[in-house]
């Protein structure tokens, strides 16, 4: 099923169907009720969309004055390139619009952003079980085999 679509920066009038993406995204990682983000991380991650010092972005995914997904990526300098990597951190469809092509054309707005950016590449995590993320992935992209480790404090 096609869908008319448009994949835009985000602005401060799409907090409110925004954030109930932005909760559903945290809750598929276990990020809710008594794991949920504080309310002040929220803030400040839609804060920082909209500072020109962060290098953090966001993109949404619009049908008919709708939002069905959202995806966050942050520019960020490595030791293996003079210019920036492109870190996709967040993404999402509401359940409604999976199976539609929201995700890959919201994959594909971040490969534009990085390429006008000069970026060299786009990378991204996902948890191994997440099986119906991984057949699109596969398909837009290439597994780098590393394996993620991570101390928490």
């Amino acid at each position: 099923m096609t869908i008319d679509l448009s994949i835009r920066s985000i602005t401060r009038e799409d907090y409110e169907q925004w954030l109930p993406l932005w909760d559903g995204y945290n809750a598929f990682y276990g990020r809710s009720g008594p794991t949920a983000l504080a309310p002040e991380i929220t803030r400040m991650t839609w804060e920082r969309f909209f500072d020109a010092y962060e290098p953090v972005n966001a993109l949404v995914a619009e049908s008919g004055g709708k939002l069905l997904g959202l995806t966050h990526y942050i520019f960020h300098r490595s030791t293996t390139s003079i210019a920036p990597n492109c870190y996709l951190q967040d993404l999402f469809t509401s359940e409604a619009a999976r199976g539609k092509g929201v995700g890959r054309a919201l994959i594909n707005g971040v490969y534009e952003r990085a390429q006008n950016a000069g970026s060299p590449r786009v990378y991204w995590l996902t948890h191994e079980t997440n099986h119906t993320a991984k057949e699109l992935y596969n398909k837009v992209a290439e597994d780098s085999g590393f394996v993620v480790y991570r101390k928490l404090f």
